[in-house]
């Protein structure tokens, strides 16, 4: 078991990983108290050697570590990869290549959606994961021996893990349904935060193009806060102050201080001004540029019993073919198809269509249909 503090041992650490052919992966961050996350640890496993890396060592150079995240001949094994990748990008400005994301390999192995590590372990390996120390302060220093043993677990049973689900994607000849998976993983887009997006977090009812255009405003004003001030974003202003301002529309500082939610300092001074700032813009913003209010959900009441009756279709479709259903399709993807045959949806393409879109169609005109008999579910054709 090694922590490793300081750059001699890490440049000799990842010059031996550099000669195999893959490497497993983890990180253990902190982001509760911040708007980043705090990187204090990085777990790396080669076929017989791992080491935790200690992020936080005075005068750690991760070069060697980046320079392996980028070597294009090595491949990369994460599990959940996407707060992994978060981190990376931030550090590198680009994302590791080559990678595979356990999690989606399990996703067409027969192990459901968004499966956990702990539960991999469980039935590929057969041994159980001490959860004790799964709420570790990561940033305290010295890291015990029981943590260290918690943190290397992340990429010692990973390798196992790894090797065992690719045996079962590639006897299955599977390898494609994963490919579109993990490169959507890899889009910059997923890690490069466009503040103007964050309204879209918001639950909104009612909306209007014009309660829209300041919402949008202000979450982005409450979003820039939060990202300079490297703070969560409600310690700026909770969703439901933002949702307020938006809708009383204060103009002075008299009518935000009013304002429910809002503390001292937001309702005086320059951040008062930014506030007041972003709701004129929002009411500013001509409404054709104001976000669209989507006009789907008359149509929803309407195929609500076609969806339904696709959902369960899926789900028999996929424990069929031993895919998660989330491969397939998502809830918004299904209520589309119930309403048009041609949707423009992963569902009619490929083999996502081979193993469910066809069917889907066949049902939606009577083609096929689905009855059940001692409490199973069953296809019949008509």
């Amino acid at each position: 078991m090694t922590l490793i503090v300081k750059n001699e041992v890490l440049t000799s650490f990842c010059n031996s990983l550099s000669k195999t052919d893959f490497i497993t992966v983890d990180t253990e961050f902190l982001r509760d108290k911040t708007y980043w996350p705090r990187l204090c640890l990085i777990q790396i496993g080669g076929p017989d050697q791992e080491a935790a890396i200690d992020v936080l060592a005075e005068g750690l150079d991760l070069t060697p570590v980046l320079a392996l995240m980028r070597k294009p001949d090595l491949l990369k094994v994460f599990h959940a990869a996407r707060q992994d990748f978060e981190i990376f990008y931030r550090l590198m400005g680009e994302l590791p290549f080559p990678v595979i994301d356990t999690q989606i390999s399990a996703m067409v192995c027969g192990f459901g959606d968004s499966v956990g590590y702990e539960t991999l372990v469980s039935q590929l390996i057969k041994k159980k994961i001490d959860k004790s120390m799964r709420f570790t302060e990561w940033q305290k220093r010295p890291l015990s021996k029981k943590q260290l043993e918690y943190a290397l677990a992340d990429v010692t049973h990973l390798r196992i893990i790894y090797q065992k689900l690719s045996q079962m994607v590639d006897n299955n000849n599977r390898k494609s349904w994963i490919k579109e998976e993990v490169n959507a993983l890899l889009d910059p887009t997923l890690y490069t935060f466009d503040v103007r997006e964050a309204w879209k977090r918001l639950k909104i009812k009612n909306p209007t193009p014009r309660l829209l255009g300041i919402i949008r405003e202000v979450a982005a004003w409450r979003e820039n806060e939060a990202q300079s001030r490297n703070v969560p974003r409600n310690r700026i202003a909770r969703d439901d102050v933002v949702l307020s301002l938006a809708i009383q529309k204060p103009r002075s500082l008299n009518e935000l201080g009013v304002v429910r939610g809002l503390n001292d300092q937001q309702k005086n001074g320059s951040t008062a001004d930014k506030i007041l700032a972003a709701i004129s813009d929002g009411i500013a913003v001509p409404i054709d540029d104001c976000p669209k209010v989507l006009k789907t959900q008359k149509n929803k009441g309407k195929s609500r019993p076609t969806s339904d009756l696709l959902k369960v279709l899926l789900k028999l479709k996929c424990e069929e073919h031993s895919v998660a259903q989330k491969l397939i399709a998502n809830s918004d993807e299904i209520d589309e198809l119930a309403r048009n045959d041609g949707a423009k949806i992963r569902a009619l393409n490929g083999w996502r269509r081979e193993i469910f879109g066809e069917d889907a169609l066949a049902l939606k005109h009577g083609k096929i249909a689905v009855t059940m008999k001692n409490d199973k579910y069953k296809i019949i054709n008509i």
